[in-house]
């Protein structure tokens, strides 16, 4: 039984060196993960509950942004029949409206692409998003 708990204890240990078994490590790196993609599912779930699109991509661009990648900016691409007849910023105001929790303090940044399908198809689909001039990054 000794040898057992012996291994049990080595293995441990080596796991706890290569942050397999380090619970500090788990809650500073893997919990930032999932909140990550908890922020990225949780925008796409409000968005597919609220409008039903025909089309939805919801990137997470934050690493293309000077500063730390703190998840916080975004690139949404929706193509729904909610938007017929509605100039581009009422469409934004509908998508705001059901981000707000998030856009009070979680997102900095939201680039929005609001399209009916037949704008969708006219333009090809939506455009890259531009590269980062501020802060310094490169």
């Amino acid at each position: 039984m000794t040898s057992t708990l012996a291994k049990s204890s080595k293995i441990k240990a080596q796991l706890f060196q290569h942050n397999l078994f380090n619970p500090v490590f788990y809650r500073t790196n893997l919990c930032a993960n999932i909140r990550t993609m908890n922020m990225q599912q949780n925008i796409e779930n409000k968005l597919t509950d609220a409008f039903s699109p025909e089309h939805l991509e919801v990137i997470n661009e934050s690493h293309m942004h000077s500063g730390p990648a703190t998840e916080s900016h975004y690139n949404v691409h929706i193509v729904c029949d909610d938007f017929k007849g509605k100039m581009l910023i009422a469409r934004h105001r509908m998508v705001n409206k059901v981000l707000e929790e998030e856009l009070n303090g979680k997102i900095h940044a939201l680039a929005l692409h609001t399209m009916t399908m037949e704008e969708w198809v006219e333009k090809g689909g939506t455009p890259e998003s531009p590269q980062c001039m501020g802060g310094g990054k490169d």
